[in-house]
């Protein structure tokens, strides 16, 4: 004889004090390094100063020899991963959020975090005012102070909100991993990008990943622990006889 079936008990709920106290821990760990990275640019120490300048000579004599890869640097960083084009995917998340989902509060929420990250960026660099590579031999140009990359903060920040977005609302596997690769390529590579194009030390692109994972990270965090996340109905294995 079989022994009688028994369901196996449902998934035990998280706490929501549990979930905060996970979401604090990862806050923590990303303003700890943002906050130490911004005090250390801004303070010019030279340990920083000198491997920053060491690594951007180092990508700029690359950038030079090699005007045909320096050339796709430019097309990708001011085209693809440009802030406006990133900026712009997210106002389209806003209004599918809005109109689709109707789902008005966080379509706020996505478009109160992206312009909260362009006022961090501004922020900083006027507070820093940290300048930015001078080359006898520039490949690109720029404007305004160094520190934070403001091209790495805002796909940080973009990006992450958008993969929150497809996590959120169940996105299939194929759509996820595709979405992660397509992010990490991204954020990743607008700040190669700006280093090799000789706009930015290295120290300002860490310091925008950092600062954009940390506004994303606590925007994810307070949202969740507020609102709490979609009933999405688990999946039940059918009964065997």
């Amino acid at each position: 004889m079989h022994p009688p079936h028994v369901d196996a008990p449902p998934d035990a709920p998280v706490s929501p004090w549990a979930t905060a106290r996970r979401g604090a821990v990862v806050c923590a760990a990303l303003a700890v390094p943002a906050v130490l990275l911004t005090a250390l640019v801004a303070s010019s120490w030279h340990p920083l100063v000198s491997a920053d300048g060491d690594l951007a000579r180092a990508a700029h004599r690359r950038a030079v020899g090699h005007p045909g890869l320096t050339h796709a640097c430019r097309i990708l960083t001011d085209w693809v991963w440009d802030p406006t084009t990133m900026r712009l995917l997210c106002a389209a998340a806003v209004v599918w959020l809005a109109r689709r989902r109707s789902a008005r509060l966080l379509a706020l929420w996505v478009a109160a975090t992206c312009a909260l990250g362009t006022l961090l960026q501004q922020s900083l660099k006027a507070l820093v005012g940290r300048p930015r590579p001078v080359w006898p031999d520039p490949v690109d140009s720029a404007h305004y102070a160094a520190f934070p990359s403001g091209h790495a903060l805002t796909a940080t920040v973009v990006c992450g909100l958008l993969l929150w977005l497809l996590r959120r609302y169940g996105a299939g596997r194929v759509l996820w991993l595709t979405a992660v690769a397509v992010a990490v390529v991204s954020v990743v590579g607008v700040g190669l990008t700006r280093v090799w194009l000789g706009v930015h030390w290295p120290t300002d692109v860490v310091g925008g990943w950092l600062l954009g994972a940390l506004l994303v990270a606590l925007a994810v965090v307070t949202y969740e622990h507020r609102y709490g996340a979609p009933h999405v109905p688990a999946h039940r294995p059918e009964r065997q006889p």
